[in-house]
């Protein structure tokens, strides 16, 4: 069973800066199919997310905490399941050791979820995504709306600063499941 670790706003949800209310949770378009397939092929499902807002001031920690209970409920709803949601609430200045792209979160996640950070594949929207993956060892996908489909679901990033770009996370499932066919022994 294979860890997906993903960013949350942008990623799976519509970002909405500081986002402190449960009521504005919205699955980005095709982030519920793909996270349902995700989860129906055996792939464990973290979500690593810096969440500055508490840092700052603009919400609590509780409401922090009701936003990812309700993005728990709403994965469960569609068929899937999240193993966990690590959230950094330090400002950038602080210079923690879980903001991303420090290793903090997954060290932590890896810890009480017993999984190997290296084997992992991060996907997340920003460069701190991808430079958390890098860190770990990871395989980077990092989703960019503007990205052309490629022509195979698992063509290497052009830009190389992911391993793989893709245009949604639905297609970011597509180069999951072709990564992890390539990996399969074929059978005579």
């Amino acid at each position: 069973m294979s860890v997906v670790l993903l960013d949350r706003d942008g990623t799976l949800v519509v970002d909405r800066d500081y986002l402190s209310d449960p009521a504005g949770l919205e699955f980005l378009p095709g982030a519920a199919e793909a996270l349902r397939q995700l989860h129906l092929r055996g792939h464990r499902l973290v979500v690593v997310s810096n969440q500055s807002g508490v840092g700052r001031g603009l919400f609590s920690p509780e409401q922090l905490r009701a936003v990812n209970e309700r993005l728990a409920a709403m994965v469960r709803e569609i068929g899937a399941e999240l193993a966990g949601i690590y959230c950094c609430p330090h400002r950038p200045e602080d210079a923690c050791a879980c903001r991303k792209p420090a290793i903090g979160l997954v060290q932590q996640a890896a810890g009480e979820l017993g999984f190997d950070p290296a084997a992992t594949v991060v996907i997340g929207d920003k460069a701190s995504d991808v430079a958390l993956g890098r860190a770990i060892g990871a395989v980077t996908i990092r989703i960019a709306p503007a990205a052309a489909a490629p022509a195979s679901a698992a063509a290497p990033a052009a830009d190389g600063d992911a391993d793989y770009l893709a245009p949604d996370l639905l297609r970011a499932a597509l180069i999951i499941e072709r990564l992890r066919g390539a990996s399969q022994p074929h059978e005579p």
